[in-house]
């Protein structure tokens, strides 16, 4: 099974799309892409938003994945910055829907519980399990977003994790609770 994960933004949004492979020893995943969408601050919304969905609609198209899950905004200090990430949200959630890919969804919380152990698990400690479960490290470059990229990998780990049993029972698209 082909997993996208989504750390939805506006000025910088990761994907991560990982394999999950099943064996006599249990479920592994194999890390097939990730990478990150940036914009222009000082661009137009519109066009910002256009960018996000034509790059995820490109993903999309390329792998073909048999899921989309996206972290969901748990809170916001920021309403203005809530709501910039909800349309980003909304459009990458428009291009799934469009290549009739499944669509799934996690707050923060639930994603460091899956993956960690731990509901309030910090970056360090998160970027550092998705590294072991995927086995690999992450770029050398001076600044990659790769935090950006760890939250959708964990993303798609902890959907893999939650619902790998149940995806064939349940029937495609969804939002997790």
């Amino acid at each position: 099974m082909l997993i996208l994960g989504i750390d939805p933004g506006t000025a910088t949004t990761g994907f991560g799309l990982i394999e999950v492979i099943e064996d006599l020893k249990g479920e592994k995943y194999k890390l097939v892409d990730f990478g990150w969408i940036k914009t222009d601050k000082e661009e137009l919304k519109e066009k910002r938003l256009s960018l996000i969905y034509q790059e995820i609609t490109a993903v999309l198209k390329k792998y073909k994945p048999d899921v989309m899950v996206i972290e969901r905004l748990f809170f916001a200090t920021n309403v203005k910055t809530a709501m910039a990430v909800s349309e980003a949200s909304g459009v990458m959630r428009l291009a799934a829907a469009q290549q009739n890919t499944a669509i799934f969804d996690y707050v923060p919380m639930q994603v460091k519980m899956v993956i960690t152990g731990n509901g309030r698990a910090d970056k360090s400690l998160m970027k550092k399990e998705v590294r072991k479960l995927l086995s690999f490290r992450s770029p050398n470059h001076k600044k990659t977003y790769f935090d950006d990229v760890c939250d959708a990998l964990a993303v798609a780990i902890c959907f893999a994790r939650k619902n790998m049993l149940n995806y064939g029972k349940a029937g495609k698209g969804g939002e997790e609770k």
